[in-house]
């Protein structure tokens, strides 16, 4: 399994757009390019399949734009990562490397381990939500040594 650039920037387009949930307010891809410096045109790309996999809503008019159409707790990364880059093995798909294996092919063994990492990719991807990313952000951001607090 690789994640694109594709991949990796609808995460982060989704993680904008999870920050601003509970404000209910939608965000041009304008605002999301620039608070994430990409460029806006692979945002309208990446945008199409994020609709139609019903991630995100748009809103049309004057304070329209892009918003979650589910709870960041509820949208994991690995949904998103399938509608972008398609499947999580690192060869062929979870079903095609079970018919090697079933099928007693020379090499099952190596389709197991095939299998194995794909599995255990899948279930952290399929754990970890939006919700989950922001918070660690979070974490990670106040244990930073240039972000504690000294106190004399």
């Amino acid at each position: 399994m690789k994640i694109t650039k594709k991949g990796e920037y609808a995460l982060r387009l989704l993680l904008v757009l999870a920050t601003n949930y509970e404000q209910k307010k939608p965000l041009t891809l304008h605002e999301i390019a620039e608070e994430e410096n990409l460029p806006i045109k692979f945002l309208e790309q990446i945008m199409m399949p994020l609709k139609r996999a019903r991630l995100v809503r748009s809103e049309k008019g004057k304070y329209g734009g892009y918003a979650l159409s589910r709870s960041p707790r509820e949208i994991t990364l690995g949904e998103v990562i399938r509608v972008i880059d398609g499947p999580l093995a690192p060869i062929l798909t979870a079903a095609e490397i079970e018919k090697r294996i079933r099928n007693n092919d020379r090499h099952a063994g190596l389709y197991a381990a095939f299998l194995d990492v794909r599995n255990a990719i899948a279930e952290i991807l399929d754990k970890k939500t939006l919700a989950d990313v922001l918070e660690k952000s979070l974490e990670l951001a106040w244990s930073e040594p240039s972000k504690q607090m000294y106190y004399i």
